[in-house]
């Protein structure tokens, strides 16, 4: 299998993440593309996903898969194991893809900010407010359900969330979120430790940077 793959990206990191869980992280073969936010995207991103986003899992039998969550659930479905991670049915499935739809959705609050701000128009206060308040909100709904999250197995909805939360430390290194959410900072602290989350670390390989966005909490 052909993991369309890019060290910076979350959501490739989610695949990866799980693939090491699953001990299959060997048998997929990384293919290095760059999603394009604006101008033409990338015409072999294009090729298998007609919207031009990574992660793509190319199969050796069937189309490709598209999306983190499409292929977390297929990898579970084909690895021994894997349905202890994300059962195929049951409040256990329920709760496992009810989070790690809210934390793909901070995730994308916090990409979509970071675009809008580095675009040739900047952002305007109206927009500004609105990513901080979503992003403030899902905050706070984790760090009141971070026991839940730790008492849960390893699966996509723990692992999204270690996601998002890399992503707050990469691109807003200085936002203060483990003094504001201690429950979530407990959280962090357990799933660093886990080989698959340190193997997975987000690298800046472009060197690209954006603009002080200026989130903190308090």
């Amino acid at each position: 299998m052909i993991l369309m793959w890019s060290p910076k990206s979350p959501f490739v990191r989610k695949v990866m993440i799980l693939a090491h869980e699953l001990g299959i992280a060997e048998a997929l073969a990384l293919q290095r593309e760059v999603a394009v936010p604006r101008g033409v995207p990338n015409p072999a991103i294009l090729a298998v996903n007609p919207l031009g986003k990574i992660p793509a899992l190319i199969r050796d039998e069937g189309p490709a898969l598209i999306g983190s969550a499409q292929i977390l659930d297929y990898l579970c479905e084909i690895t021994p194991g894997g349905r202890a991670l994300l059962p195929a049915s049951g409040e256990a499935r329920v709760m496992q893809l009810r989070w790690q739809a809210l934390a793909d959705q901070l995730t994308e609050v916090l990409l979509d900010w970071r675009i809008a701000a580095t675009g040739p128009l900047g952002i305007d206060a109206a927009r500004r407010a609105s990513f901080e308040a979503k992003t403030r909100a899902g905050m706070a709904l984790f760090e009141a359900e971070a026991p839940l999250l730790r008492a849960a197995p390893f699966g996509p909805g723990p692992i999204a969330l270690t996601c998002a939360l890399g992503q707050l430390d990469f691109r807003y290194p200085d936002c203060g979120w483990r003094a504001a959410f201690p429950a979530l900072t407990r959280f962090a602290a357990e799933t660093a430790g886990r080989p698959s989350v340190a193997a997975t670390a987000i690298v800046n390989d472009q060197g690209d940077s954006g603009p002080d966005l200026q989130l903190t909490f308090e």
